[in-house]
């Protein structure tokens, strides 16, 4: 399971890159002279290179050994968070993130497919918890730490620390990573039919639609809080501690009992998510009633990244690498679009509405959910 850790480790460092301008939005917007919701644009850029990106750059490296196509990464991912620690300019700010973006993009097209084929024989649903783990210890601790440095010392130590820490993982990579070859090249012509699995778009159009509800909200999370509960700095780091928590929770329940409860895991992640959305605002009058939403809020979209991912796995076992660059693909795009109208909402309303708004959106997948989806996966999966 070493190889399984470390690719969790690179997991928490890319989300902690990926998530860290959530954290320091007020920051870099006050240094830059702009808005808020101009901030909140580094969000969308980055996730919609990843979205326009993850196919193409699968595609053209298919071939490749894992092992060493995931070393590549790591290194594009170290040198460009040093010069992030340089730049003077919001453009030359997103230039930067676009190249992380890049390199995020290959990396979640191969995490889990890695992570699986590294696990021994029956773990696999642990193997695919340790790299969530990742991803949530990254919300849970390095976001909310990265978030403190930045209030001390800048935001731009913050993206110098983490390619720090990039670096120290590429190392443990070096020792830890078997030789791992490629699953086959795959072609454009190939894509069509992997399209053409029963329930594959579904799985996909119900990821597009919650990840947009829930980053319209997420993404401006810091200035709700602050706006709206009246949370202190304190408060808001705390909460976010709390926020990424659960998703640390999420990756012990699902090791421990998605298998014979895969219909329950999914069920409670989308109705979660829609229940913590609507109730945002109208229990922000209240320190602790905000924080329980956050936890509730916190356990179901952690729960949805894992079973919309393990509901991959099961549907394609052939070709994986290719529909998890789609499925990556797919959930940024979620993430640009709902920074992006979350932006919208915000510039011209106020921070207090994102969750309304979102809560629409997740209501229709409800709806999308009850209706069809509910009714065909058992069959599928019996």
């Amino acid at each position: 399971m070493q190889a399984v850790i470390a690719i969790s480790f690179v997991a928490f460092i890319f989300n902690t890159s990926e998530f860290i301008p959530i954290g320091l939005l007020t920051l870099i917007a006050t240094d830059f002279r702009i808005t808020e919701a101009k901030a909140g644009f580094l969000m969308s850029v980055y996730a919609l290179v990843v979205a326009f990106a993850s196919l193409p750059l699968m595609l053209m490296c298919s071939r490749f050994n894992l092992r060493k196509l995931l070393l590549f990464v790591m290194g594009l991912f170290v040198v460009v968070h040093l010069f992030l620690a340089f730049a003077n300019s919001y453009a030359m700010l997103i230039f930067l993130r676009i190249g992380v973006a890049c390199a995020h993009a290959l990396f979640w097209s191969i995490a889990t497919p890695m992570a699986v084929r590294a696990a021994p024989k029956g773990k696999e649903s642990i193997a695919i918890s340790f790299v969530i783990v990742g991803t949530s210890t990254a919300l849970l601790a390095g976001v909310p730490l990265g978030r403190m440095i930045g209030l001390y010392f800048g935001w731009r130590v913050s993206f110098f620390i983490i390619g720090i820490v990039a670096f120290l993982v590429f190392l443990a990579l070096l020792k830890t990573l078997p030789q791992m070859p490629s699953g086959g090249v795959v072609s454009l012509r190939s894509l069509p039919q992997l399209l053409k699995t029963p329930k594959l778009l579904g799985v996909y159009g119900i990821t597009m639609c919650l990840v947009t509800a829930h980053f319209i909200a997420y993404s401006y999370i810091e200035p709700f809080l602050a706006q709206n509960a009246h949370f202190s700095q304190n408060g808001i780091t705390a909460t976010l501690v709390i926020f990424g928590a659960m998703g640390v929770v999420g990756g012990y329940l699902f090791s421990k009992y998605y298998d014979k409860h895969k219909e329950t895991f999914l069920a409670f992640a989308i109705f979660g998510v829609f229940v913590a959305l609507l109730l945002l605002k109208i229990l922000s009058f209240n320190s602790l009633s905000i924080v329980l939403v956050c936890v509730l809020w916190g356990l179901s979209i952690t729960l949805f990244g894992l079973t919309l991912q393990a509901k991959v796995l099961y549907l394609v076992p052939v070709g994986t690498s290719i529909a998890m660059s789609i499925f990556s693909g797919i959930y940024n795009l979620g993430i640009g679009s709902g920074a992006y109208f979350g932006g919208l909402i915000v510039g011209f309303l106020n921070a207090g509405y994102v969750g309304y708004f979102g809560a629409l959106i997740a209501f229709c997948v409800c709806v999308y959910y009850r209706l069809s989806f509910a009714k065909e996966i058992p069959k599928a999966e019996s």
